[in-house]
């Protein structure tokens, strides 16, 4: 029964989320959490890991959330669940894509989901960074993360040199790995 369950609940946030992984990130979080499949700070913890694995997050997050609740049945199933809509959709499209872009209906309905796209996007990010530092709005608690925050400056300021001064871009793999040294580093020399 747990197959089915997980197959539901990511098949309904596949079907209806727009914009991709992150703006998938607030809907996940009160699926598994709602049913009790993570706790909030697993959820967080878990973002960073999802992250820094190859491939899409929503992705990412089914896979595990489905092997913590069934094994890998329980993977498949939640991955499924999140990625059929998508295919399905995408598949319809690009059978019917004249029709479509063309559609007047279409165009006001795709002008209308874009700023809730960008705001659920920013709502994830905004949550996370919140988290990140330290502060936990969900149980009013503040314990401020310093390491995170000098990441966070150090990981900015390296990036806005290198695009002003080289005018070179640091890439989202070297931006993982270069904060994943800098937390080991920080790890030993503030703590």
């Amino acid at each position: 029964m747990i197959y089915l369950k997980l197959f539901y609940e990511f098949f309904l946030i596949g079907l209806f989320t727009f914009g991709g992984g992150y703006a998938m990130i607030p809907l996940i979080k009160e699926t598994v959490v709602n049913n009790g499949w993570l706790t909030l700070d697993e959820f967080y913890s878990f973002i960073g890991i999802c992250e820094s694995t190859p491939g899409p997050i929503a992705v990412n997050m089914a896979t595990y959330i489905g092997s913590t609740q069934g094994g890998i049945l329980g993977s498949i199933s939640a991955t499924l669940g999140v990625v059929l809509p998508s295919f399905i959709i995408i598949l319809l499209i690009a059978i019917c894509l004249k029709r479509f872009t063309k559609n007047k209906h279409f165009k006001h309905f795709i002008k209308g989901v874009k700023p809730v796209i960008v705001s659920l996007i920013l709502f994830a990010g905004i949550t996370l960074l919140i988290k990140c530092i330290g502060i936990d709005i969900d149980a009013f608690d503040v314990n401020i993360n310093y390491i995170s925050i000098v990441i966070l400056v150090i990981i900015t300021v390296l990036y806005f040199v290198l695009l002003k001064v080289f005018k070179k871009k640091l890439s989202s793999i070297q931006i993982i790995l270069i904060s994943g040294v800098l937390g080991i580093i920080l790890s030993y020399i503030l703590e």
